[in-house]
């Protein structure tokens, strides 16, 4: 067995215990149940909506080109947007404290997604060079 794999598995279990302990033990000002809220909707949100998003995405672009950086390249894109989408819609922002969500999400997405798309593309070129060198 790989003795680093559960090393670390301890380390990790380790932090979860001492974080809930610590949760636990201040709950005056933790608020144990809004934490337990939270991260049980964070779980149900990425099994019952990101995995299956991500799965279809996943199969229909693989039913649409064979294994490529497109399919990568979609995928991920598909991520990053389900992962920003709250920032992009301004959920948290209040007139009250504009230093929370201070930038705009909307264009920086745009701008990461246009990221995407051209390393996408010059790996697609130099694969497709690549392999006119090889068959020419």
């Amino acid at each position: 067995m790989n003795v680093g794999r559960w090393l670390g598995y301890g380390l990790g279990g380790g932090l979860v215990v001492a974080g809930i302990a610590g949760l636990v033990v201040n709950a005056h000002q933790t608020d144990p149940l809004g934490w337990a809220l939270w991260f049980g909707g964070l779980i149900a949100a990425h099994d019952g909506v990101l995995v299956p998003l991500v799965l279809l995405a996943g199969v229909a672009v693989g039913r649409l080109t064979k294994p490529s950086p497109v399919r990568a390249a979609l995928t991920v894109a598909a991520v990053l947007s389900l992962v920003a989408l709250p920032m992009v819609a301004g959920i948290g922002r209040r007139a009250d404290n504009p230093s929370l969500l201070p930038l705009d999400y909307g264009r920086n997405l745009l701008v990461v997604l246009g990221l995407i798309a051209l390393v996408t593309a010059l790996t697609t070129i130099a694969l497709r060079l690549r392999g006119t060198r090889r068959r020419g």
